[in-house]
């Protein structure tokens, strides 16, 4: 069985395939991602996320929040995964990854 940290290395991989279709930028490198913590469960492992949205009123919003919460059908190993949708603190450009920023222009 791998540790807590691979783990949570492939969940963050899996979440970099999850785009914003408004702007094209996966949501982790957003900074969408709050928190994400992995613990060992009977079985395998399972994971607590903490994510949020680039504004309140999203209309992809459970579209997004759904794929994430898919990380436990895709990843081998991850047999539970809790999906939180938070708002506070309210999401801003300053959760941009360097990689989204140049994306974006804003470099």
């Amino acid at each position: 069985m791998q540790n807590n940290d691979a783990m949570k290395e492939k969940i963050i991989q899996y979440i970099r395939t999850i785009y914003d279709p408004e702007l094209g930028v996966n949501i982790y490198d957003l900074g969408m991602i709050y928190k994400l913590e992995v613990n060992e469960v009977a079985g395998g492992y399972g994971a607590e996320i903490e994510m949020t949205l680039t504004s309140f009123g999203c209309p992809m919003g459970e579209y997004l929040v759904q794929q994430v919460s898919d990380a436990k059908d895709i990843i081998e190993g991850l047999n539970e995964i809790k999906v939180d949708l938070v708002f506070d603190p309210p999401w801003n450009e300053y959760n941009l990854s360097y990689e989204a920023k140049l994306t974006l222009g804003m470099l």
